[in-house]
């Protein structure tokens, strides 16, 4: 069975430039192996990435032993449901693209809630600049 996102359809690529993915697949499925709930497609924003760093989850520093890059603003990354509504709480949340948002992110954060954030990001962010 293919893996849903909180509208009911087909799970989308969240990102491979760089590789996203508790699995490193590219998109945010987040079965039970993964307890982090790695389920949320969300854009690197500064100040999401900041305030990451200020709770002790460092995004922006890269650590090749986990085939972590390093995020910069605007990469698109699969992150933990808990850690993005603690970024929501503290008025910082980044933008979420539902469509590669993973199913069980409605475990932790109400659609409506995600739907507030929601942008319509194309695969080749470059073509925003």
């Amino acid at each position: 069975m293919a893996e849903r996102n909180v509208l009911g359809g087909e799970l989308g690529e969240c990102g491979v430039d760089p590789v996203t993915g508790y699995y490193r697949t590219g998109r945010c499925i987040a079965d039970e192996a993964d307890v982090g709930n790695h389920s949320i497609c969300a854009v690197m924003t500064e100040e999401f990435l900041q305030q990451q760093r200020q709770v002790g989850n460092d995004l922006i520093t890269p650590r090749p032993e986990w085939q972590f890059p390093g995020l910069r603003p605007g990469d698109r990354w699969c992150v933990v449901a808990v850690r993005w509504l603690q970024a929501h709480a503290a008025g910082v949340a980044a933008p979420v693209v539902l469509a590669c948002t993973h199913e069980r992110a409605l475990e932790v954060v109400p659609l409506e809630l995600l739907r507030q954030y929601a942008v319509d990001v194309p695969d080749d962010v470059g073509s925003l600049q």
